[in-house]
């Protein structure tokens, strides 16, 4: 007679609820690349932040304000929906790359916005760094080597609008100043044995070849030039309210000046949303935000060096420069 089986079938866990939404990882801005084994190295990608949410019968595409891009960013819903996935939750870096391979903020903000461009929305990309959730399993807890390991197989070798962003086997110091030979924003450092946290932490650095940031534009002087642009007026962050941090006047074609004024004039206002008196200022509502690039920070809280490099919508305003960080 057979004797009956002792071994107990397995535990089968309840899967975890999918997060609506996941407030992104920042990294923290640092001066120079950690050492050790426990870090690995990514190319700083110049684009949009985002989480693609790969559910049932959808795909969304969520900014890092957690505003739904879907229809921004099709070819990336629509790519993710190929992936051998039931459920996901990507991250990463919508790009779009120049005739080098580097990845050019304006180019991209031109894409799907309100700014003409030759280039077609089919050549945005979506560099995948991390995976937070996977076919019913929240991913967050593990280590950053761990949700690697599960990331490399789902989109490594493809070439769609879903890409891996690949890790560079190198000294810090070395990838760096590689990085800044080619012209690249920098380099990002991730602690292998840490899992995902939320919000600015120091489990992901960032080290940049220049300073670059999102500030509200408040105004502008007009050109000597007629229609064009002759500096902008920017802000920043400071509690709830925007303070000035000074003018911006180079980083556009002539054609881009141009086409930036005629957006600015659209959202003229007599109520400047700084306390701020030039002459020849012409204020506007704070719609739009500049990325700029710039040195460092002068002792009167202005910007060194600043240099146009594109245009946000305020709608996603999560990104634009809070003056705390200055005090930190």
């Amino acid at each position: 007679m057979a004797r009956a089986s002792s071994k107990k079938p397995p535990v089968l866990l309840p899967p975890d609820p999918m997060p609506a939404r996941v407030d992104p990882c920042l990294a923290m801005l640092v001066d120079k690349p950690p050492k050790g084994p426990d870090w690995a190295f990514e190319v700083k990608w110049d684009g949009y932040r985002l989480a693609v949410h790969i559910e049932p019968g959808r795909v969304r595409v969520i900014t890092r304000g957690g505003y739904d891009w879907t229809t921004r960013f099709p070819t990336i819903a629509d790519d993710a929906r190929r992936l051998a996935v039931k459920t996901a939750i990507l991250d990463g870096e919508a790009v779009v790359l120049d005739d080098k391979g580097r990845s050019d903020f304006g180019m991209l903000q031109r894409a799907p916005g309100r700014l003409p461009s030759a280039v077609e929305a089919g050549a945005i990309v979506l560099y995948a760094f991390d995976l937070l959730y996977l076919d019913g399993r929240d991913l967050r807890r593990l280590p950053q080597r761990e949700r690697r390991r599960l990331l490399e197989p789902l989109v490594a070798g493809r070439e769609g609008a879903v890409r891996l962003s690949e890790e560079v086997q190198a000294d810090g110091d070395e990838f760096l100043r590689v990085a800044c030979a080619h012209g690249l924003e920098g380099i990002i450092a991730k602690h292998r044995e840490r899992p995902y946290r939320s919000g600015r932490n120091d489990s992901w650095r960032k080290i940049t070849c220049t300073r670059r940031d999102s500030f509200v534009i408040v105004g502008f002087e007009p050109s000597v030039m007629p229609g064009a642009i002759g500096r902008l007026l920017l802000a920043a962050r400071k509690g709830d309210e925007l303070v000035y941090v000074g003018g911006c006047g180079t980083g556009w074609s002539r054609q881009e000046s141009v086409k930036l004024r005629g957006l600015l004039e659209e959202i003229v206002t007599n109520s400047p949303a700084v306390s701020l008196r030039r002459k020849n200022a012409v204020f506007t509502e704070p719609a739009l935000i500049a990325e700029v690039e710039y040195r460092t920070w002068t002792d009167d809280g202005k910007l060194r060096h600043p240099s146009f490099k594109g245009i946000r919508e305020r709608e996603d305003d999560a990104t634009v420069f809070d003056l705390a960080s200055l005090e930190a």
